[in-house]
């Protein structure tokens, strides 16, 4: 078949068409505010690409392990399954990570194992040769015991360590000086400024900093630039805003390729090595399986970034230890994408996206711009010394929080669509909670009704009043029974077709849930019928019509709507309620 005259069917479109088009179709409304997404990065995103917004991009064409490294590392998309094991004791440790080696694990991390002699690191790492091995908590006496055992050995497999160069420069110049080239003994830590709140681009930039500080003390102290730059690995927490952290990945890639040759590096060794772990500040006590759903989602944007080893945590480890069948479902769920999704057998699927190309366009662009102010700025360690990182970091915690408490941003299963009859007393370990993670302040209105009924309180009775418009009554229950759910109040429904029927129900709260035009009738109504009967139970408004005063005049209690929030109005009802915190 002649391709080319079966597309001469199909004749270019021009973006002006295009957009006339969109102009037509959106009716007179504003078309930033439907159509342009402006995101915490400061990236306003548009509602469609063209390859027109890729043209001035520097390197359009780069492949799969080639400079800059943009689209991976390396020439397929494979990568190593990473295993935490938490296990303190050497010869436990030893026995969890055999355990899971066997059950699909590729590479593993001890969290909190130590080891202070030559007998116990050989007990820890028995019968694990040929295994790339992480040691997160490993001390100055920890890396020299790995150097002299790496140095007995021919061909050892990779080790790593999470320790941080920029806490003694003299001594990672030593470290780099006597160690082998399958020992990379430092980290940096990226992962701690986005569970802090760092935006994509912050978190590239700050992590990018830090590493830059890292190359100019080895410079400094007279360490090849090669040798320095191979020593370090890049550790990312990857969240739920799913194509900004593939463009995370790529940028920084990108960035940090460019930082080495910068330095008089050499190309080849300017490839970031980079672990990705799934993100703790994001995952929820109520609805835990969902976060089942967010980790894989968080790993597919590590894998299609180019990550070279991932860790998906357990979906219960933000509220207890992990037990061993929570664990299986998080080793599995990399097993099933590189195994059977087939995800590791190609580089870099989404390039040539021209939004992903341009988001990472974006991010690499800012987040360097951001390392050149740090740098201006005297470097990484005197902008953290000066707590400007820490403000930084607070000011975007705050917008997060912030977009978090209005449902702007949502947990599903905790801020929306909540499970009514659900209870997480009786599973969560309250020495083992993760605070610092977005859907607390939801996770805390809820745990506040569940210990008042278990010292022996009533769950408040919320009826969902459904009167009037039919339309209009069930969208505003839904709406509200979706709102008070967050509370984990005891909700029910009910059709009405009079007032009289309302002002008579037994509920600790009524919501009317009906059109703008019926509220003031119907509310007088119901309000006089509940005096006569002596009923008194606080009434709620499920909106805010334009009769909003005259309704709080005739004895409304409060209006819940859209622009409610949520934390602030359910703490004040809970309280109002009998539920002290």
């Amino acid at each position: 078949m002649d391709s080319g005259h079966l597309l001469q069917e199909f004749p270019p479109v021009s973006t002006e068409s295009w957009e006339e088009v969109i102009r037509r179709d959106l009716k007179g409304a504003d078309y930033a505010k439907k159509l342009i997404w402006n995101t915490a990065e400061g990236i306003a995103v548009k509602p469609y690409y063209r390859a027109e917004d890729n043209a001035d991009l520097e390197y359009p064409y780069a492949i799969p392990g080639a400079f800059p490294y943009t689209r991976g590392a390396r020439t397929t998309g494979d990568w190593r399954i990473r295993e935490e094991i938490d296990a303190t004791e050497p010869e436990e440790a030893n026995r969890a990570a055999q355990g899971a080696m066997l059950a699909g694990a590729e590479e593993i991390v001890f969290c909190n194992v130590t080891f202070l002699n030559a007998a116990e690191l050989e007990k820890l790492l028995a019968d694990l040769d040929g295994i790339p091995v992480h040691f997160e908590m490993a001390g100055e006496p920890q890396i020299r015991l790995l150097i002299a055992r790496l140095s007995e050995r021919p061909r050892p497999a990779p080790a790593s360590t999470g320790w941080n160069p920029l806490a003694n420069l003299d001594f990672a110049a030593e470290v780099i000086a006597a160690a082998s080239r399958a020992f990379v003994p430092f980290t940096i830590h990226g992962e701690e400024f986005e569970e802090s709140g760092a935006t994509a681009v912050e978190e590239t930039g700050f992590t990018l900093a830090a590493a830059i500080d890292f190359l100019a003390g080895m410079q400094e102290r007279n360490v090849d630039i090669d040798n320095a730059a191979a020593a370090i690995t890049f550790s990312f927490s990857i969240g739920a805003n799913y194509f900004f952290q593939i463009a995370k990945i790529r940028a920084f890639r990108m960035m940090w390729a460019q930082a080495v040759e910068s330095f008089g590096g050499r190309r080849e060794n300017a490839r970031a090595r980079i672990h990705a772990h799934t993100s703790r500040w994001n995952k929820t006590i109520y609805d835990p399986h969902v976060n089942i759903l967010r980790g894989t989602t968080e790993a597919m944007s590590a894998v299609f970034g180019g990550a070279d080893s991932i860790t998906v945590a357990p979906f219960d480890e933000c509220y207890k230890t992990p037990d061993e069948a929570s664990r299986r479902l998080a080793r599995n769920t990399q097993i099933i994408l590189k195994q059977e999704a087939l995800f590791s057998r190609v580089a870099d699927p989404g390039a040539g996206s021209y939004c992903l190309e341009a988001l990472t366009d974006f991010i690499a662009h800012d987040g360097w711009k951001i390392m050149q102010d740090i740098e201006a700025a005297g470097g990484f360690r005197k902008f953290a010394a000066d707590g400007l990182i820490k403000r930084a970091l607070e000011k975007s915690m705050a917008a997060r929080e912030e977009a978090v408490s209005s449902r702007r941003r949502i947990f599903t299963g905790t801020s929306q669509h909540a499970s009514l009859t659900e209870k997480a007393l009786g599973r969560i370990d309250s020495s083992h909670i993760l605070n610092q993670r977005g859907a607390r302040m939801y996770e805390q209105l809820r745990l506040r009704t569940e210990l008042y009924v278990a010292h022996g309180g009533r769950n408040p009775r919320v009826l969902l009043a459904e009167i009037g418009d039919a339309r209009m009554r069930l969208a505003r229950s839904n709406f509200a029974a979706n709102f008070f759910a967050c509370a984990g109040f005891d909700l029910v429904a009910k059709h009405f077709f009079s007032a009289e029927r309302i002002a008579a129900s037994d509920a600790d709260l009524i919501v009317l849930c009906s059109s703008d035009a019926e509220y003031l009738a119907l509310a007088t109504e119901v309000l006089s019928r509940m005096k006569s009967l002596k009923h008194k139970i606080p009434v709620i408004i499920a909106g805010y019509p334009d009769s909003a005063e005259q309704l709080q005049a005739a004895g409304v209690a409060d209006f819940v709507h859209l622009r409610s929030n949520p934390i602030e109005f359910l703490t004040k009802w809970q309280q109002r309620l009998g539920i002290k915190g």
